[in-house]
Parts: C-alpha cells; sequence; structure tokens
C-alpha cells in the first residue's frame, strides 16, 4: 500500500490589523525562529507545514498571512472563500486592534458563509504583558459570546504559538470527522492529500498558488 505524503490539505487564513504580528506568528510556526525586522505582509502571503492531527493522520496547512492594510482588503477578501480555518489577531498592547476584530469576525464569516469554517482569537504579543491594554478576561468573553476560543500568543517566546495552529487545525479535522465539513469541487478549503509519486503534481499546484498572491 501507497504511504500518502499527507492525507488531507486544510487552507488556513490569518487576518487581524496592520503590525498585529501576523507575519511574526507564522514564520515561527513554519521556521521555528523570531525575526525582529518584518516587512509590512502586501496583499498575501504564503506558508506551509505538515501537522499530525490524530496518530497517523497527517495533514498539510497551507497558510494565507494577509495585509491588514484597507488598500488590500479587496485583494485580502478573495481569499476568505476557500479558506476552512481562521486566526483572528490582534495585538494585546494596542486597543485598537481589539475593538476591531468584530469587523473582522464579521467579514470574514460574510465572505466564507454559506460553507463551514473554525474560527478562533488570538492575543498576541503575551511577553508584553506590563503593557497591555486588552485583559485575559476580556477577551476570554468576547471569544465566548462568539462561540470561539481564545488563546494568546508570543512569536517572541514561542508562547502558544505551536498550540495555536494545532488546536484550530484538530478543530477542523473534527469537523471533518463528523461531516460537517466536506471535500467539495470547486472549494479548496479542504483537499485530499497526495501519495508517494504525485510529488510533481504537489509541486506544481503550489506554485500556482504561490503565484495567485504576488
Amino acid at each position: 500500500m501507497v504511504e500518502p505524503i499527507f492525507d488531507y490539505q486544510f487552507r488556513l487564513i490569518l487576518i487581524g490589523d496592520s503590525t498585529v504580528g501576523k507575519s511574526s506568528l507564522l514564520k515561527y510556526f513554519t521556521d521555528g525562529k523570531f525575526s525582529e525586522l518584518c516587512d509590512p505582509t502586501v496583499g498575501v502571503d504564503f506558508f506551509a507545514r505538515l501537522i499530525e492531527v490524530k496518530n497517523g493522520i497527517r495533514v498539510k496547512l497551507q497558510l494565507w498571512d494577509t495585509a491588514g492594510q484597507e488598500r488590500f482588503r479587496s485583494i485580502t477578501r478573495s481569499y476568505y472563500r476557500n479558506s476552512v480555518g481562521v486566526l483572528i489577531v490582534f495585538d494585546i498592547t494596542k486597543r485598537q486592534s481589539f475593538e476591531n476584530i468584530t469587523g473582522w469576525l464579521a467579514e470574514a464569516k460574510f465572505h466564507i458563509e454559506p460553507h463551514q469554517a473554525v474560527y478562533m482569537i488570538v492575543g498576541h504579543k503575551s511577553d508584553c504583558d506590563t503593557e497591555r491594554q486588552v485583559t485575559v478576561r476580556e477577551a476570554t468573553q468576547f471569544a465566548q459570546l462568539n462561540g470561539l476560543k481564545y488563546i494568546e500568543t508570543s512569536a517572541k517566546s514561542g508562547h502558544n504559538v505551536e498550540d495555536t495552529f494545532q488546536i484550530l487545525a484538530k478543530d477542523v479535522y473534527k469537523l471533518l470527522e463528523e461531516g460537517r465539513v466536506k471535500i467539495e469541487d470547486g472549494w479548496d478549503g479542504i483537499k485530499p492529500g497526495f501519495k508517494r509519486g504525485n510529488e510533481n503534481v504537489h509541486i506544481e499546484e503550489e506554485e500556482t498558488e504561490k503565484s495567485k498572491c504576488c
């Protein structure tokens, strides 16, 4: 029997205000290191990583980093529809970025529906606790009122970065197991995996995806 390279591909998107640290989170998750200097994302950027969501079940996470600036919103909106997981990121030291997540959540749901997706609120820069402008309690309450999970992270210290993506991916897989989301033609939120011998097909698809974001 041919062993799959990965069993499924999940497409996840990170949204939120500019400078909240979306790119830093993704770079730590995919490269395992923190970069002090991070150029602002122009439009959309692409990352990928394999993880295991269940014993023997490997998933490729296709990760889309979106620009928070208003002038890029028309570009980033086109990436919502094909996403099955959404991380809405704010900076715990910038209250306005927290207040804006209501709009980000509404926008994501508007463009993703009627497809099902998993949404998660992420309070970033937990290493800057002395500069905090948003309490854990109020962020947790907001998430609970919207039926979502809340987690705090730091790309600088690595705190909860791995857990964030693991939790989101496992919640997506649970929906897949329960039949609440399915692989559908014309929707890239969840796609079947690749078996040995299909590496070239996989590479060509990935190059095509990268070309779309530039």
